[in-house]
């Protein structure tokens, strides 16, 4: 077995763990350095003799794959800063949340939290859905003296479950670019397995807060704002609408893409005949032509049928027109024109005060995808590397099993995660490089359950490395044993569960 590329991923992991941990720099500089390192060691091979030769493009490389990664969810990430800035400028978010405790009472507070931070933590990031629901996690203690840990840890669980499994936050928004998986897809499975986890979370919430006796503490420096009046916010359905707009919209594409595809096959499968095949048999050629999994086979088989044929059905020629409403991009840029209609009327700010709104909130997304984009050239630098078939080989070469895949992802991601605090990069890295360990395999289940299992396993292990780790432990003004014994558990339980939900929903719900 060759260990180089094993040795070539350790040194470019290293890379980042150091620079991010003990340099102190900035996740990208860190990620698109340890790109450049990787691509550098990774060899090619001289079609002439067979020797190892240094690429020529190893530099070029790395930029090629960061635009296309930029191409991916670039658009995306910076309309959803501006959607979750709007949303906490006109206060939809406030208006989302006072409703789910309207609803629910007081008696129920935790879970409106928890549900309040499972939806705002879908376009708006963890730390600022934190801010938001932490006063009143405080209010509610201030008028009943308890339940204090639970309303922080329920805000926890609602909001890091879906941030890591919902797209359009950028770490499921890039697994679901890098693994080629429908963004539809992508948020109703993610949502459907974030659901039992944060249920989980919350039920750990209330047995810690019997079991601790942890007081609610002045946060020094830091002085909670006013709430706003009912009549100041906008109405629920407003509010609603620039997160709910653009799930819709990609889940109608989702549909019609999938029953198209189901009458292109049929339509495949009637020439196949004609020409004295089938379509499983040229499946099975691409696979061991090419070195596709059955799944990009089909689709490939599907593609050049779309080429031949004028139409294929009356879900085909659906599919075209929800191609364009159901694109991310498009979607996004619609529920972004909505969320600052909505801050302009509630608002009603200047001119400049608009132009400053927008531009904080670009400037804040920039960070985030030039962070997304990095960790997603490193990862394509791993796969020239060719680790996945080192790991591949590892793992039982090619007849490693779907729910074996399932693991290594989560195991990967947990490891990136302990060692370098962030799940976004954790996420990013794994899922980069596991199409290389694909090739050839033929999965009995969606993909998106593999992204599922990636995110819950960037989930474990969060400790001192984590931000989050310090934006609970900061605004919540717990002392760090108490975030390590209540936060780092609670994550560790919301991977775990829903790695077990990933692996039921891909036996009994395969998707393929």
């Amino acid at each position: 077995m060759d260990y180089y590329p094993l040795i070539v991923m350790a040194i470019g992991i290293a890379l980042v763990v150091g620079m991010i941990m003990w340099m102190r720099l900035n996740a990208f500089i860190a990620l698109i350095t340890a790109a450049m390192v990787v691509s550098l060691l990774a060899y090619d091979t001289d079609p002439d003799t067979g020797k190892a030769i240094l690429a020529g493009n190893a530099i070029s490389r790395v930029a090629v794959a960061f635009g296309g990664a930029c191409g991916n969810i670039g658009i995306v990430i910076a309309l959803a800063a501006v959607i979750g800035t709007c949303m906490m400028g006109s206060g939809a978010a406030d208006r989302i949340v006072r409703a789910f405790m309207n609803v629910l009472g007081e008696k129920r507070a935790p879970w409106a939290l928890m549900g309040s931070g499972y939806v705002l933590a879908v376009p708006v990031f963890f730390d600022t859905v934190f801010y938001l629901l932490i006063p009143l996690a405080r209010s509610f203690y201030r008028r009943t003296g308890k339940a204090y840990v639970k309303c922080i840890l329920a805000i926890t669980a609602g909001g890091a479950i879906t941030h890591t499994l919902v797209p359009p936050t950028p770490g499921p928004l890039t697994m679901a670019a890098n693994l080629d998986i429908d963004l539809g897809k992508m948020i109703l499975v993610g949502a459907l397995v974030a659901l039992p986890a944060a249920i989980a979370g919350i039920a750990f919430a209330g047995l810690m807060d019997r079991l601790l006796d942890i007081p609610m503490r002045d946060i020094p420096g830091h002085k909670e704002p006013e709430p706003l009046a009912d009549e100041q916010l906008p109405s629920l359905f407003v509010s609603l609408l620039p997160v709910v707009l653009p799930v819709i919209l990609i889940a109608i594409h989702t549909v019609t893409s999938t029953i198209s595809n189901r009458e292109v096959l049929a339509k495949a499968e009637e020439l196949a005949q004609v020409a004295g095949t089938t379509v499983e048999l040229q499946a099975q050629q691409l696979m061991a032509a090419e070195g596709l999994s059955r799944g990009d086979a089909l689709k490939q088989i599907a593609n050049r049928t779309r080429a031949e044929v004028a139409s294929s059905g009356p879900w085909t020629d659906a599919s075209h027109y929800t191609q364009v409403t159901g694109n991310a991009n498009l979607a996004l840029l619609i529920s972004a024109g909505i969320a600052l209609l909505v801050y302009v009327r509630q608002r009603r700010p200047s001119k400049e005060d608009m132009s400053k709104l927008i531009e904080v909130s670009l400037m804040s997304g920039g960070v985030i995808i030039l962070i997304t984009a990095g960790g997603s050239s490193f990862g394509e630098m791993l796969k020239v590397a060719h680790v996945g078939d080192a790991i591949r080989e590892i793992f039982g070469g090619s007849e490693v099993t779907g729910t074996a895949m399932l693991f290594l992802g989560f195991g990967i991601a947990s490891l990136l995660k302990v060692a370098q605090g962030s799940s976004t990069a954790a996420m990013i890295i794994t899922s980069s490089m596991m199409p290389g360990m694909l090739i050839g395999l033929s999965l009995p289940f969606d993909r998106v359950y593999l992204a599922t299992a990636i995110g819950a396993g960037s989930l474990v292990g969060s400790w001192m490395n984590d931000s989050g780790f310090w934006i609970f432990a900061k605004m919540g003004g717990l002392t760090e044993r108490e975030a390590l014994i209540t936060w780092t558990p609670l994550l560790i339980i919301l991977g775990f569960v829903s790695m077990a939900v990933t692996l039921v929903l891909a036996t009994v719900m395969p998707l393929v």
